[in-house]
């Protein structure tokens, strides 16, 4: 169900109770008390990312900005570290008793705490209190790594001992295929440890003002604390409908001991009857199983009241999609029989319990097909996709809602996925893309995805491939985005001719989206990414438009257009347009050319620049009349770094620069233009 991730060959939770690349990474000293709190967005000054991403109703604060005495760890970004996966890409360690405080940046009664905790010596975690105290009150948060810590290759083990999951591999550690290997290397375990954090909410019950301090302290029960960051909210009160469908008159039990799948499935069929909306009063509600929707509008209280949660249950046999688990969802009917439509789901929190990756499983918390609907202000956590739709299908509205602690996606427009938007939602710890368009094509037997809109939505630390990735379709758009801090084999922006998409048609446009300390380390290339990443592998990519989008602090390339390797020779990235776009750091290039085809470029500033602007290798024939990538100067092109102005009159239009490896240069903090 969910795509399968191609090997690229070398070219050479919980519960709680209230009462390598670029940089290395190490320990710094804690810093000095501060004398009041630091409100970033995605580790930024709110400043820079102003009028980008999701509109939310938390303030975030990094615990590397607060007071503790802990350790503040991080600075690097090598994958498979605990500290490139936290936000801003530091934290704040604590050994049993020590404790990291915040300082409330307005009124507040409840809060979310980002951490991470040791996985158990044999995987499948651990669980731990967390003290809590809100000015004079005292209170436990459970925390628990039974929905963190994943292993080994794709699509990962919950073992920290296991062996390699498929020998037959390249392995870049040891720059081999080990079953093809006398004897076999040696790999070390845990192999390729990944997705360290999770996160829980805590409601305070009552409201804290301002200037009250939130003072988190290690348990002594686990050997070390990672605190990322703290979101504090004040929530409003329950929402009520008085006139509508109850699911507590039909049986559904609030405090979660007993199934209320039934109970919801009768309230929805008297709902349908009677022409009323749905309503699951505050409670949490057990539900193992896909309920399905159709016609239909369920309301809850609230995401911080109304939970539906459920169980990973096995099934007897396998059912005819592949799946061998079943879980907590709402799914709009098969594609196949007309999905379903006018379904509008509201107000509720959908918590699952998938711990391991199995692409056949439905377990997604939104599932299955829909026309004329709408998503919003849904929390969704610890389900494997939070949004996977499986078109044909066709106006739909994804808003407002919050999706973390994936699996996989964080949201999927899948097969011919039309007039649709995705709007002002939060995403963060998605184990896959965090918002995807894939245009499957299954051999030209579906529809394409066209017309689709990803605006104003917020992606953070998806801990692989890329915050938002288009796969072919036609005339879509990403605007108005955040994407920050892409850990492994991604970007924040990514659009690619791959997993079997349709070609890209029309024109695929990038508008004043904001991208901070993206474009990772390419373990089978082995080389950086982009912050922007035009990828051509199943066929030539043109028509991209990207006007006002601003790269800050580029691990390594602000943009990276590349073909792989083998099929460099048949396809090419062309007719691509960059206007009033703003480049703040980059660890190597502003832009890598490793295709032909050619691109131009209108008002593109750039600093900080780590190495030679314009890094040209084309198709790597490297003739005498220069690369096969064409850089098209259209004026304004101004600022550079360390090697001079980023675009030069003496690398137009087809200078060879090719350094296949630049060293990089670590640039400052991006800061207000």
């Amino acid at each position: 169900m969910t795509r399968p991730r191609t090997l690229v060959a070398a070219a050479a939770a919980a519960s709680l109770t209230i009462g390598v690349l670029a940089t290395g990474s190490a320990a710094v000293a804690a810093p000095p008390p501060a004398a009041s709190s630091v409100v970033t967005r995605a580790a930024l000054a709110p400043a820079l990312v102003a009028g980008r991403g999701a509109d939310v109703a938390f303030l975030e604060q990094e615990a590397e900005n607060a007071v503790t005495d802990g350790t503040v760890i991080g600075g690097g970004r090598d994958a498979y570290t605990i500290e490139a996966e936290a936000s801003g890409r530091k934290a704040v360690k604590l050994l049993p008793g020590q404790y990291v405080e915040f300082t409330l940046p307005a009124a507040a009664n409840a809060i979310t705490v980002r951490y991470s905790i040791p996985d158990s010596p044999t995987g499948g975690g651990l669980t731990a209190p967390l003290a809590v105290r809100a000015g004079s009150q005292k209170a436990t948060l459970t925390m628990t790594s039974q929905y963190a810590y994943l292993y080994n290759q794709y699509p990962f083990s919950n073992d920290p001992q296991a062996d390699l999951l498929h020998t037959d591999w390249w392995i870049t550690e040891c720059q081999c295929v080990p079953q093809f290997t006398t004897p076999v290397p040696e790999i070390a375990k845990p192999f390729r440890p990944m997705k360290f954090y999770d996160e829980e909410r805590l409601p305070l019950g009552r409201t804290h003002q301002a200037g009250e301090k939130i003072r988190l302290t290690a348990p002594a029960g686990v050997a070390w604390t990672v605190i990322d960051l703290i979101d504090t909210e004040k929530v409003g009160l329950p929402y009520v409908k008085l006139v509508a469908s109850n699911v507590l008159l039909f049986g559904a039990d609030p405090t979660g001991r007993m199934d209320s799948a039934p109970a919801i499935e009768k309230a929805i069929a008297f709902a349908k009857k009677n022409r009323l909306t749905v309503y699951i009063p505050p409670g949490t509600y057990r539900v193992d199983r896909h309920i399905v929707v159709d016609g239909v509008t369920i309301q809850g209280a609230g995401s911080w009241y109304t939970t539906i949660k459920g169980a990973q249950v096995a099934l007897a046999t396998p059912a005819a999609d592949g799946s061998v688990h079943t879980g907590v969802g709402f799914y709009g009917k098969d594609a196949a029989a007309g999905g379903s439509s006018n379904v509008h789901l509201s107000g509720f929190a959908i918590q699952g319990d998938v711990r391991e990756r199995i692409d056949t499983d439905q377990v997604n918390g939104i599932g299955g097909a829909f026309h004329d609907s709408s998503f919003t202000g849904l929390y969704i956590q610890h389900t494997k996709v939070g949004m996977w739709f499986d078109g044909p299908m066709s106006n739909v509205t994804v808003a407002d809602n919050i999706i973390v602690d994936q699996i996989a996606d964080g949201l999927n427009f899948h097969i011919g996925v039309t007039d649709s938007v995705a709007r002002n939602n939060f995403v963060r710890n998605s184990g896959d893309d965090g918002l995807a368009m894939w245009a499957e094509s299954r051999g030209g037997t579906t529809p394409t995805n066209a017309r689709n809109v990803f605006d104003h939505n917020t992606v953070q630390t998806p801990t692989l491939a890329n915050g938002i990735a288009i796969y072919g379709g036609t005339d879509n758009t990403v605007s108005n985005n955040l994407v920050a801090d892409t850990i492994r084999e991604g970007s924040a922006l990514h659009a690619g001719s791959r997993f079997g998409a349709h070609p890209f048609g029309g024109t695929l446009t990038f508008q004043d989206n904001t991208t901070v300390r993206a474009g990772t380390f390419e373990l089978n290339w082995r080389i950086g990414l982009g912050s922007l990443w035009i990828y051509a592998l199943e066929g030539s990519i043109s028509g991209i438009r990207v006007t006002g989008d601003r790269y800050l602090d580029s691990t390594y390339n602000a943009i990276l257009m590349v073909a792989d390797f083998p099929v460099k020779d048949l396809y090419t990235i062309s007719d691509v347009a960059f206007k009033d776009v703003q480049v703040d750091g980059t660890g190597t290039s502003v832009l890598s050319g490793r295709v032909a085809g050619g691109a131009s470029f209108q008002n593109v500033d750039a600093r900080n620049v780590g190495a030679v602007g314009i890094n040209n290798c084309g198709s790597f024939h490297f003739t005498p009349s220069g690369s096969e990538f064409a850089v098209t100067d259209l004026g304004g092109n101004d600022g550079g770094g360390t090697t001079g102005p980023w675009m030069a009159s003496w690398e137009l239009p087809n200078t060879i620069t090719c350094d296949d490896r630049p060293p990089v240069v670590v640039p400052p903090a991006p800061s207000a233009w």
